[in-house]
This record gives structure tokens, C-alpha cells and sequence, in this order.
């Protein structure tokens, strides 16, 4: 072993010797993989100070003075490192504090007077900086020196010997400092023979020479390749996963949010313009290296890396590519220009051949880190994010705690979906970067997804503390808040990112989306069109085209949906918009055929083809869709077709009292629960619809008490007569059209009939699809329609999903009912004694005290465990329409991810055809025993207390509804719209808001007794009733906005 060792320390001197200080390296790695000595890190450190890979060097001092606080080598090398990276401050600190201890410990005159000259050379560079800063306050101006030498890229140009910079940025007239000369002579390393030193010529890091010039805008002082940030090197540059806005993709949006996407990154690990040779703020100084050359005009293999390494720094991939490329033309193998090489193709998104350069580095020397580092992001830059975080791992076994890789693989679990992971890393390398802004902001979306809001925001706060100009931690904090419903917190965070540049798009896209939140559509107009004016990006065309939409800009919203669809992508992830711009740009044009119809006549359920529908909800490619459904006429048709007078979009005196009246009613459908923003045009719609249900069954409830009354006086008896209120859609057949015959309703409903007089009743279906339909034309782009009218999927079970928690993440709308949600699954579990599997098999878990296990399980990743398989439970409804029968509630699922990425738990509601058939007995069961109650004795009664019969009834098929789910979507906003909308029919208001954290959907899904049920809700909703009989003098409302394009209008118009 000693011998072994003894070559290596003979191989190492050779290699010095001959100046190789790549190779150095190399035999460095291997003795410190067998011992790691405080010696040897520091040579390994002087050798990386040769090759001017400067965050390498710091790294080995830190790691040297984490072992061993009092190495004085350590101290000088780092302090050398940070003045040539221009971080004169730190440098200064590291340097005084190693100073100190030298005058302590040593009595090496030679090593005291380099501390000195060190120390010299910072001290009137930080003052000649601060200087030019207090000029620049009081407007004057200081001279910057310039110095005129540049190499060209030929590298046999001759360079006048007399200009040379040495690595502090000291000029010198023709030899190096007398401290650089010292440093070749006292800086020996460790354990190499004292000739190896000497023949490096006395080299410190400005053997190369340097030259720069300076633009005279920039700060005083000079700085390593005329760079005032941190010049890098291929070695030891970061992935922009860091620092790039384009996290914010997917976004979210996380879920979105603020969510990131794979195969994104257009700088791996180089990160020119924020870490590499140029400012936090922008390019300052062009970098020029100048080779001293030989006097026979013969450049080193590692002098060529060097330039290499610049090149990339540059942004000259290509020749960058070049001079690697003439280097492993001599040495196919050399794993640090294959590292290169491999950077610079990954600059140019050519990952594939990158990821080639670096297996073949880490084939030729498995102990070089920065290939399994680079490699793993070049794989999480193509998604395969599993095998990046192999290659991270393999890094960090090599460079344990290295706060670097650390921070790379906290990001990479971060975009993986692994959450807990990415605390987990970017924690670390936080205690031992305190200063990294990223890892926090990264540290904060994590703990989002996780549900720890509070922790979350800290993160993010931190970031902007040590950087209050960081655009990235501005733009990830906006995004959280929106996530939160805190939309004031949003835009004040949005405000901040455009203060410090008022050109970045995602900006003005987080604010279209906040406004789109709010309901105010054409603010978020303006927000996008801004965006767009900056950066033609997809998320601002489609967001624009579905505000055109929604407000009734149909040319504008086709215009939009047909350059999303012609978009080039950058990431698969964004086809989904594609797909759903297609559909959109249908409906659209579907929209704006009706806008001078009846609004009656919109009828997005009975009109368009099933699978059209189906394709539409499950944002599918809509390839079928072309070749199998008819599509809309041209715009030009449409408009035509669909003509509008412009008094029908007049805001008149009188529609404007009735949207005040509306506007306040509507604002009950409120949740006050972590993220739900207070929609305007939400609120709008609701309030009108909530005013139309009520006017229309109160005419129907008038005749039927009518009808009710003749038929007592003539027979003794009641004889209901029932009449249906103009609920029909007018339009059946036609261009476009499903081929639903005329016999059938908007809803698709038969109705009931009385034999004995042929006239039918306003059935419990007419009542809601009036609320359907002001939903779907309220936000045109979310797929709300009746589950039943799709096509086959119907027969299968296509129906609701509402997860609490997917993988690791908490969906912060729903994660508030986790507990709940938990706890009725095991009560259902212990008393069926089984589970269904995925196949839809049972699973007896009668046996082995499982079901005590059960009971004591805490989490859904327990009771999976338990279980051992992915499963589903099925809650269920006592009927009030049939004694003793059950009717199949929601279904609980419980889903594994794959590797260690958590369980999807949630609540599906299929809706099968016979679960169906069994929920609408139960609606209309319901809403006869309405009918009843209000019809009776009790019409038109302003006593609450004789009411309660009517309110019972009403909570009762509000319960059914919620269990029942038919829609695909927007099932808990039409059920409380209905809701309130009968109690005003009865002449109750209700006067205040659902309570703070009540989702009044979710306390009907996790009752199992009607009863239940309205104790529940009654407890809060009836004390804030009170008798309103004044809503009657208001103008009907499909009177006041007959027409689909009227309605459109009064969605749209807000007088602020």
C-alpha cells in the first residue's frame, strides 16, 4: 500500500513538473479517495488554482478549514480564488482572518508578506470601487483606466510582453508581482519534490497573462477577465434550473403551481449572463484571455482547455467545441475536455451528444464528479429525472456534502415531484450556503406542495432578503400567494418583479392569471397583450384567447386559439393548451352563432356531439374529433348568424339596479378556504341565476297551489296540475347539432306528466340545468356538462375527481377534508370487512387483526400498507325515497405512486347508468316533497318558523345533489346557487356568508344520512335567514337578458 502510494506521489510530482495540472489532479482524487489529508486538499486546490478554476479552489479550502480551521495554506488560496472571482470583500475577511492566525502560529517571514501583499492589493481596490460608488451618487464622474490589449483567437498572435495582469488585477510593466514569484516558490505542494514548484516558472494564476478593458459605465477596479461578478469555468458553473423564470411553467400552476417543466432548460450548468464572467444585472465587460506565449509558439493541452473553458464562459460554443474537439483529437479520453465539450453542446439544447461526452468522461475517470454531475442534468433537462438524481447521487458519494450538488439534486427532486427529497437536499446545502437564494426559493416551493404554507413563505422571503432584485424568488412568491387566494399579496409581489424589469412576460402572465381568477377578464386582456408584446409565449395566447371568449370578443378569441394551436412547442407538457384551444375555438364559434338567441337556446349539452364533450373533459388529442364530429361553420357565419343589437348589450338604469340586487346575493357562493379567490363574474352569474330560479319556481309553485286548490274544492282532493316553464332549448337539429331528436329536453330528461291532464311539471332537472347553463357561459372554458350526455364513457363510469393529496403534494383547495375524508374510509372498511382492488376485485381483510390495524392507521400511505394494494371504498346515501335502501355514495381511492413519491388519495363519483336511474328516483322523490311542503299550507307563508319543513326539504336534495355529482365539473357551485335560489322562491334570503373553512359540498359527501346532513347546516345557514318578499319587484331576469349575447354582456360589464 505505502508503495502504491509512493508511485502515486512520483506520478504527481511528474505531473507537476511538467505543469499537467489536470493529471495532478487526477492522482489527487485518488489518494484522497483512500485518505483524505488536510496536505493534499490543498494541493489538490493549488492545482485548481493553475488551471484558474477558482469555486473549485474555494471548495477545497473549505473543505481543508472545515477539518482544520488554522490551515494557513487554505487561507491564502481561497483569498486568491475570491479576488480573482471579484468578491473583493470576502476576500479581504478571509485574508485578514488567516493573517491573524499566521502571527499566531508561524514565524515564516515569506508566508506573512504574501498575506501582506494580498492584503494590499484588495484593500485599494475596495476603496477605489466604493469611491466610484459615492461619484456615481453625487453624479460625478470617475476616470476608469483603460488598457487596450485583447487577444485574438489566434493563438500564435504575439502579445507585447509588457502588459500583463496579474490575478488580483494588478497591472505589472513587464514581470509578474515579486508575492506571485513567492507563491511559486513558498506554495509548494505538499509531499513533490521542491524542484516541481520551481519549474512552474514562478507561476501564480496570472501565468497566462490577463488583459481586459472596461466600459466606462461600470464599477472602478479590476477584475479577473474583465469580469465585476463571477468569471466561471466549464467545471464549476450552475444549471439556470436555478435561476431561470421559466420555472414558473406549468406553474401551475402549482399546482401548480407554480410548476417547471422538463426538457426546458436552455443553459445546463453554465449560467452566462448571472454567474459566468457578467453581472447579476447584465453583461458588463467582454473577457478577453491572453496567453503568455513560449517563445517556439507551442500551447499546452491544458492551456487549450483553459481556452476552451472561456469560450463556453463566452457563449462561443461552437468554438468552443472546436478547440475541445482538437484536443481529444490528440487525447480521445482526456475527461476534462470531454466535460467541456459536453457543456458546451448542452448550452446548445444538443443534450443527447452531451450526455455522450459525459459518460465517456466518466468511463475514463469514474472518480470525475463533475461528469456525473453534469450528466444528471443533462438527463433531468430531458425529463429522465430518476436517472439524474442516480448520477447526482454518484456525485455527491464523491464530493459528500458538497452544497453545489446538493442544491442540484434538490431541485431535480423538486421537478420530479419528490418534495420531501428536495427539503431534505436543499436544507443541507443551506447550512453550508448560506447565501444561496435559489436553493431557498427552490426550499419554498417545496414546502408548498407539501402544506407547509408557513415554512413555505419563510423560504421565499428569505431568497428576496438576501436579494431583493431576485426576479425568480418575486415571481415564485406571487405565484404561492395566488395559490392561497391572497391575490392582493400576488400583485404586490407582481409589482416588485416589474419595478426591477418591466420586461419580463411571466410577470405580466401571473397577473393575467390572478385577474382571470378574479373574474376581471379584460384586465387580464391588457396584462396578456402586454406579455405578448414581449414574448409570443403560449400560456398569454391561449389565458387571452379564453378571456376574448368569456367576455364575447369572439374574432379575437379565434384569432388567439389559432396561434396557440400553431405555436411551436419547446415541451410536451404544453400540448395540452393545443388540444384545448382546438375545443375552445369550437365553442367559440358554437357561442357566437346563439348570441342573438334566446339564451334558453344555449345549450352546449343538448348541441354538441357526445364525444366532442368526452374528448373535451379529458383533454384528448382531438384527432377522432376531426375526422368523427361536424365542425362549427366559419366565423364569418357565425357572426352572421349571430348578429346582436347593440341595445341588447345596454346597461340600462333598471338592469343596472338588477344586477346591484344580484351582485350582492351572489357574493354568498363564497368558500372563505385557502384557494379560492373571490371571483367576480362568478359571483355575478350566480346572483342572476339565483334570482331566475327563484322567479321560475315561484310561477311554477303559484300554479301548482292554484291547481292544487281547484282540485280540493271540486273532488275533495288534490289533482295537480303541473306545467313546465319554458325551459326547452328551441334549438334541436341543425349544423353542428347531436343528433338528439325533438322529443327530447335541453337536459335530456323526460318529463313527468299527469295522465289526467296532459300537462307537464317543472321537473328538478329544469331547475338545476337553469344553473348548468349560467355556469358553463360564465367561464366558457371549463368543461361543465352533464356526465350522461357523453358518449360511451357514460356506461363506464366517467364522472368527478377531487384529489386531497396527489403523490406527496397537499391540493390546498381540499386537503382540509384529508381527516375526515380517512376516518370515514376505515369506519367503512370496519364494517364491510373488505376493500375493492384496481380490478374492481374484493379484498377480505377480515383475517390476520388487519382490520385493528386499520383502525390505527394514521395516514393513507398506512392504510395502503395494510392493504397492500391500490384500492377504493365506496361511501354510501340512505335513501328518504325508499325505506332501508343504500345508494352508492362517492368512491375513496387510494392510489400508490410509483418509487417513493406518495399516494394519490381522492374522491371519485362515477356515474353508471344504474347508480343514475337510483339517484334521479331520489332527486325527484326530493323535490315532490318540496313541492309539497311549500305547496300546501304553508304558500306563501312569512313565518320562519312555519317554514322549516320547506328549508328541511330543500337541504335534504341538496344533500342528494352533492352525493349524486352528475356534472363533470361545477357540481358544488350549482347546487348552493340552486340552493339559494329555492330558499328565495320561499321568500328566505340568506343574509350572511358560509362560514370560514366550510365547504359545504364536502360536509354532504362525508355524511352518510341526510339528516346529518341538514343538522349540520342548519346549525349556521338558518339563524342567517331572514323573510324577503322585495326580490318580486325586480324585472325577470330572462326578460332583462333574453339573449345569450345579453347575458354575455352583463357578465362582463362592471361599473367600478
Amino acid at each position: 500500500m505505502e508503495t502504491a502510494a509512493a508511485s502515486e506521489r512520483v506520478e504527481l510530482a511528474k505531473h507537476c513538473s511538467s505543469r499537467n495540472w489536470s493529471k495532478a489532479i487526477r492522482v489527487l482524487d485518488s489518494l484522497l479517495a483512500k485518505q483524505c489529508s488536510i496536505l493534499d486538499i490543498c494541493n489538490r486546490a493549488f492545482c485548481y488554482n493553475q488551471l484558474e478554476l477558482h469555486k473549485h479552489v474555494i471548495k477545497d479550502c473549505d473543505k481543508a478549514l472545515q477539518l482544520e480551521p488554522c490551515a494557513i495554506q487554505a487561507y491564502l488560496l481561497k483569498g486568491r480564488a475570491l479576488l480573482a472571482l471579484g468578491r473583493k470583500q470576502e476576500a479581504l475577511l478571509v485574508l485578514e482572518q488567516g493573517y491573524n492566525i499566521a502571527l499566531q502560529q508561524t514565524s515564516d517571514v515569506k508566508q506573512l508578506l504574501e498575506f501582506d501583499e494580498l492584503l494590499n492589493a484588495a484593500r485599494p481596490e475596495i476603496d477605489v470601487t466604493l469611491n466610484h460608488l459615492a461619484a456615481e451618487t453625487t453624479g460625478q464622474e470617475t476616470p476608469v483606466s483603460s488598457i487596450s490589449s485583447c487577444a485574438t483567437e489566434n493563438s500564435d498572435e504575439k502579445v507585447p510582453s509588457s502588459m500583463t495582469v496579474t490575478e488580483s488585477g494588478a497591472c505589472s510593466n513587464g514581470n509578474t508581482h515579486e508575492s506571485s514569484r513567492e507563491l511559486g516558490e513558498e506554495s509548494k505542494i505538499n509531499g513533490v519534490p521542491n524542484d516541481a514548484s520551481k519549474q512552474s516558472g514562478g507561476a501564480s494564476e496570472s501565468r497566462n497573462g490577463l488583459a481586459y478593458k472596461e466600459k466606462e459605465n461600470v464599477k472602478s477596479g479590476s477584475q479577473m477577465n474583465g469580469s465585476s461578478s463571477k468569471p466561471c469555468n466549464g467545471s464549476d458553473l450552475r444549471d439556470d434550473l436555478s435561476e431561470t423564470s421559466d420555472r414558473l411553467g406549468d406553474l401551475s400552476v402549482i399546482g401548480n403551481k407554480l410548476s417547471s417543466k422538463s426538457g426546458s432548460i436552455s443553459k445546463l450548468s453554465l449560467k452566462a449572463e448571472a454567474r459566468c464572467g457578467v453581472s447579476d444585472e447584465t453583461k458588463i465587460n467582454k473577457k478577453c484571455t491572453i496567453a503568455r506565449i513560449s517563445e517556439t509558439h507551442s500551447i499546452s493541452v491544458d492551456f487549450r482547455l483553459s481556452r476552451g473553458i472561456a469560450q463556453v464562459n463566452e457563449g462561443n460554443y461552437m468554438k468552443a467545441i472546436s478547440i475541445f474537439d482538437k484536443v481529444l483529437k490528440e487525447e480521445p479520453t482526456y475527461p476534462e475536455a470531454l466535460i467541456g465539450r459536453g457543456t458546451a453542446y448542452a448550452f446548445q439544447r444538443d443534450l443527447e451528444n452531451a450526455i455522450d461526452d459525459f459518460t465517456m468522461a466518466i468511463q475514463s475517470n469514474p472518480a470525475a464528479g463533475e461528469a456525473w454531475k453534469r450528466r444528471g442534468q443533462a438527463r433531468a433537462a430531458l425529463g429522465e429525472f430518476a436517472e439524474a438524481v442516480e448520477d447526482l447521487t454518484r456525485a455527491l458519494e464523491l464530493e459528500p456534502k458538497s452544497p453545489d450538488i446538493l442544491h442540484e439534486r434538490g431541485i431535480i427532486n423538486f421537478r420530479s415531484k419528490d418534495f420531501t427529497a428536495a427539503v431534505k437536499d436543499l436544507s443541507i446545502c443551506l447550512k453550508q450556503e448560506k447565501d444561496n437564494k435559489s436553493a431557498y426559493t427552490y426550499l419554498g416551493l417545496a414546502f408548498a406542495s407539501l402544506g407547509e404554507y408557513t415554512k413555505a413563505e419563510e423560504a421565499h422571503l428569505k431568497s428576496i432578503q438576501l436579494d431583493s432584485n431576485y426576479l425568480e424568488a418575486w415571481l415564485h412568491l406571487a405565484q404561492f400567494y395566488q395559490e392561497l387566494a391572497d391575490h392582493s399579496k400576488a400583485l404586490e409581489c407582481i409589482d416588485q418583479v416589474l419595478q426591477v424589469d418591466n420586461r419580463v412576460w411571466k410577470a405580466y402572465h401571473l397577473r393575467g392569471l390572478v385577474f382571470h381568477g378574479l373574474g376581471e377578464h379584460r384586465k387580464a386582456i391588457q396584462e396578456l397583450s402586454i406579455g405578448l408584446s414581449i414574448e409570443s409565449s403560449i400560456e398569454c395566447l391561449y389565458l387571452r384567447g379564453s378571456c376574448h371568449h368569456a367576455v364575447g370578443e369572439y374574432r379575437e378569441a379565434v384569432k388567439d386559439y389559432d396561434a396557440t394551436v400553431d405555436v411551436e412547442l419547446d415541451a410536451v407538457e404544453k400540448f395540452v393548451l393545443q388540444c384545448l384551444a382546438f375545443y375552445q375555438k369550437e365553442l367559440a364559434l358554437y357561442t357566437a352563432s346563439k348570441v342573438s338567441s334566446e339564451f334558453f337556446c344555449f345549450d352546449i349539452d343538448g348541441d354538441i356531439d357526445p364525444m366532442f364533450k368526452e374528448y373535451w373533459c379529458k383533454r384528448l388529442h382531438p384527432k377522432d374529433v376531426c375526422e368523427k364530429v361536424y365542425r362549427q361553420p366559419p366565423l364569418r357565419e357565425s357572426l352572421k348568424k349571430g348578429k346582436l343589437k347593440k341595445q341588447d348589450l345596454a346597461i340600462t338604469k333598471p338592469k343596472a339596479n338588477l344586477l346591484r340586487f344580484t351582485d350582492m346575493i351572489g357574493k354568498k357562493i363564497q368558500y372563505f378556504c385557502p384557494g379560492f379567490l373571490p371571483n367576480r363574474r362568478q359571483h355575478r352569474m350566480a346572483g342572476l341565476a339565483v334570482l331566475e330560479i327563484a322567479q321560475k319556481v315561484s310561477k311554477a309553485w303559484r300554479i301548482e297551489w292554484r291547481n292544487s286548490n281547484k282540485g280540493m274544492a271540486k273532488n275533495g282532493k288534490k289533482n295537480r296540475r303541473r306545467e313546465r316553464i319554458n325551459m326547452l332549448s328551441q334549438n334541436r337539429g341543425g349544423a353542428g347539432c347531436s343528433t338528439s331528436t325533438s322529443s327530447e329536453t335541453s337536459t335530456g330528461y323526460a318529463s313527468l306528466e299527469d295522465r289526467s291532464s296532459g300537462r307537464s311539471i317543472l321537473s328538478w332537472q329544469d331547475v338545476y340545468s337553469s344553473a348548468v347553463r349560467w355556469r358553463q357561459i360564465s367561464e366558457p372554458c371549463d368543461p361543465v356538462v352533464w356526465v350522461n350526455k357523453l358518449s360511451e364513457e357514460f356506461n363506464s363510469g366517467f364522472g368527478s375527481h377531487t384529489p386531497m393529496v396527489l403523490g406527496q403534494a397537499k391540493v390546498i383547495r381540499y386537503f382540509p377534508n384529508y381527516e375526515r375524508t380517512l376516518n370515514l374510509t376505515k369506519t367503512i372498511i370496519k364494517e364491510k370487512l373488505c376493500v375493492r382492488s384496481k380490478a374492481d376485485k374484493v379484498i377480505d381483510l377480515s383475517k390476520d387483526d388487519k382490520i385493528e390495524e386499520i383502525m390505527r392507521a394514521e395516514t393513507c400511505e398506512e392504510l395502503h400498507k395494510i392493504v397492500g394494494e391500490d384500492f377504493w371504498v365506496a361511501t354510501w346515501c340512505h335513501s328518504t325515497a325508499f325505506e332501508g335502501k343504500r345508494l352508492e355514495g362517492t368512491r375513496i381511492t387510494c392510489i400508490r405512486k410509483p418509487g417513493s413519491l406518495g399516494y394519490d388519495f381522492a374522491i371519485r363519483t362515477p356515474c353508471t347508468p344504474a347508480r343514475w336511474s337510483d339517484f334521479d328516483e331520489e332527486m325527484t322523490s326530493a323535490w315532490e316533497a318540496l313541492c309539497n311542503a311549500y305547496c300546501g299550507e304553508n304558500y306563501g307563508s312569512t313565518n320562519l318558523q312555519a317554514l322549516e319543513t320547506v328549508r328541511d326539504a330543500i337541504l335534504r336534495m341538496t344533500y342528494y345533489w352533492y352525493n349524486f355529482m352528475p356534472l363533470a365539473r361545477g357540481t358544488a357551485v350549482t347546487g348552493f346557487v340552486v340552493l339559494l335560489g329555492l330558499l328565495l322562491a320561499a321568500n328566505m334570503e340568506f343574509t350572511e356568508s358560509i362560514p370560514k373553512g366550510l365547504q359545504i359540498d364536502w360536509e354532504a359527501i362525508l355524511s352518510v344520512e341526510p339528516d346529518s346532513f341538514v343538522g349540520s347546516v342548519k346549525s349556521w345557514l338558518y339563524p342567517s335567514l331572514k323573510i324577503n318578499t322585495s326580490w318580486k319587484d325586480h324585472p325577470e331576469v330572462s326578460s332583462a337578458f333574453s339573449t345569450t349575447g345579453s347575458v354575455v354582456a352583463a357578465l362582463s360589464s362592471y361599473n367600478d
